[in-house]
């Protein structure tokens, strides 16, 4: 039985054996940490050197030799970036970490003659060395940014502990500099010179080795990441784009969200039938795939079980956003993940939409409010828009956006007008009777992409501030009433995370709880738009279809929501390149250019 209680001789063997062979990068992952912040600590504060704990300090590896300082602080940075490359198995931390133990360990019984020292540096050494199959986790995916990153983020934090050095040697500090003084002396510090900050004794010898070992570790790091083999960013193949459009064409039904997986920006698995994939993105550590698997239902597993062996080689934490009931169904049978609730997908029927009635007075007297103003409506599929028109909609649709990052993961398509989604409609909204402007008389923008062959999906929408209030209503109002004309019967609008919790809360005897938990949506709401969406898209008395985050464990539920803030544009963390190169990089540019340089066709 599973759940039967080992017994006392099983455990005993268990102790015997051992730590689990998963659990060994975890435990020398704190062994290399705690090590790190000694050594650290040992380099930086005078009183811990003086202090019953540097006596285990100074055997620790780096912790040697006539700079003992300047080596602790190095050794010290350079576990503590290793530590965090060890807890996810990775093979180039456990490469860096068996070169450097044994090497502390000669130099410890070279310089210093202890035996301590080199019996630490192999106690640490010998279970990476006996679970080294631990550690085959592959490198993440990188471009040569993150050189200019880790510079940024390396320099700024030698900066920070420059100035601790610097500052704690107060009894050897020759008069009283200032913070400008201590700062300049860090910064010519870190490049190797003398400062303005003078010391007694030996003092300034071992304040400046520190100071260079932190600049010599932000070059070494800083020169490796731009000098590596590149792994760029997940993009799809053209091969893997005809499949998935293959699989589309006959699955596309199921999930309004299938088409997004289109996205060129995403990586692939397919199952090993090739009747079903798995799209997704990876985010620091976090494998994030969106929606349902693409694809035949009954080879969902293959997909997923590729998904995770994926998962498993690179030691990423697999998560996905925003997959049905039976997505999630399948994917928490599949895994043993778990699933959570996330909130709800409006759906609207298009033989069910009317404005009549009560309840659509307010959207009603919107419409004709504005129909009034002199607005008229046009709903067109992609590919009936002139050369000319679509390229004004799409300059149109990048300077509405609003912000400097295009917004949309899970449910954005990230293009507009490529000439393979000519399929998808754009509904936009057109005022004649006022002077033209950049785009004509073009106020505004609806993007659908298809859902199967008689639904569509809304992508984005876009609009003139300088326009009437309401084109978004009135839009969506359109595309509803023209969609019998395409065949289209269903309409999904915004994903509205936590509706539940905001349509409970806010009713007669909800409890305290719910009403907190309601008021807190409310105050995030300020800047994630959750309250806003919900509202709008009840507006149109859709259906509501619940969608689910999948998780391995609780733990992982930060991270996974960091991951797909920053996936889906709404907190950006790396340093993005300026707006004048995004226009003009080929990576930044609209896709129906690349697609039309690929098929050898001049883009429009």
């Amino acid at each position: 039985m599973s759940g039967e209680v080992p017994s006392r001789s099983t455990r005993l063997q268990r102790v015997l054996n051992g730590p689990r062979p998963e659990a060994v990068p975890a435990l020398v992952a704190r062994a290399c940490t705690l090590v790190g912040l000694l050594d650290m600590a040992a380099g930086v504060f005078p009183r811990f050197r003086r202090s019953r704990m540097h006596a285990l300090a100074e055997v620790l590896p780096g912790a040697l030799g006539p700079f003992a300082a300047a080596l602790s602080l190095s050794a010290g940075v350079l576990l503590l970036l290793l530590a965090h490359g060890l807890r996810r198995r990775k093979r180039r931390a456990w490469r860096a970490a068996v070169v450097l133990l044994p090497a502390g360990a000669i130099a410890q019984f070279t310089y210093r003659h202890s035996l301590v020292g080199v019996l630490i540096s192999l106690l640490l050494l010998a279970p990476l060395v006996r679970h080294r199959a631990e550690f085959s986790a592959l490198p993440d995916p990188r471009s040569r940014w993150y050189a200019l990153g880790n510079f940024v983020l390396m320099g700024a934090g030698s900066l920070l502990l420059g100035v601790v050095i610097v500052s704690v040697h107060t009894r050897h500090i020759v008069g009283d500099p200032s913070l400008s003084d201590r700062l300049e002396h860090v910064l010519y510090g870190l490049f190797g010179f003398e400062g303005p900050v003078d010391y007694t004794g030996t003092t300034s010898w071992t304040v400046g080795f520190s100071l260079g070992a932190l600049g010599l570790l932000t070059a070494i790091t800083t020169i490796y990441l731009a000098l590596r083999p590149e792994h760029p960013a997940a993009r799809l193949t053209e091969d893997d784009e005809a499949q998935l459009r293959a699989l589309l064409d006959r699955h596309g039904g199921r999930d309004s969200l299938g088409h997004f997986a289109l996205r060129r920006d995403k990586a692939v698995v397919f199952s090993p039938s090739g009747k079903a994939a798995v799209t997704y993105r990876v985010v620091h550590g976090v494998m994030l795939a969106s929606g349902d698997p693409i694809g035949d239902v009954e080879a969902w597993p293959g997909a997923i079980e590729r998904f995770m062996d994926e998962a498993r080689a690179h030691s990423w934490t697999p998560a996905v956003m925003g997959c049905s009931e039976t997505g999630a169904e399948v994917w928490t049978r599949e895994t043993g993940l778990d699933a959570l609730e996330l909130g709800d997908e409006a759906v609207v029927d298009v033989a069910d939409f009317s404005l009549a009635g009560r309840a659509m007075r307010n959207v009603r007297q919107m419409v004709k409010r504005i129909e009034r103003a002199g607005y008229e409506t046009r709903v067109r599929r992609a590919h009936d828009l002139g050369a000319g028109e679509l390229e004004r909609v799409r300059r149109a649709a990048e300077d509405w956006r609003g912000t400097d990052t295009e917004r949309g993961f899970s449910m954005a398509l990230g293009r507009i007008g490529d000439a393979a989604d000519g399929d998808c409609l754009i509904a936009t909204a057109h005022k004649a009777d006022e002077e033209p402007g950049p785009y004509g008389d073009l106020k505004a923008v609806l993007h659908f992409v298809p859902w199967g062959p008689d639904g569509a999906s809304l992508d984005l929408m876009r609009r003139d501030r300088s326009a009437d209030p309401g084109m978004n209503e009135l839009l969506i109002v359109a595309a509803l009433q023209a969609a019998p004309r395409f065949g289209v019967q269903r309409i999904s609008l915004n994903f509205a995370m936590f509706r539940s919790a905001l349509a409970r809360g806010e009713k007669i005897g909800a409890g305290p709880v719910l009403r907190a938990w309601r008021g807190l949506l409310v105050f995030l709401s300020r800047w994630f738009q959750i309250e806003s969406l919900y509202k709008f898209n009840a507006k149109f008395r859709p259906r509501w279809e619940p969608r689910f985050v999948v998780y391995a464990a609780s733990r992982d539920l930060p991270r996974i929501g960091l991951a797909a803030l920053q996936a889906e544009g709404f907190v950006n963390l790396a340093l993005p390149l300026p707006r004048f190169l995004r226009r003009t990089s080929r990576a930044a540019r609209p896709c129906a250019h690349d697609m039309a340089e690929r098929r050898g066709v001049r883009a429009a």
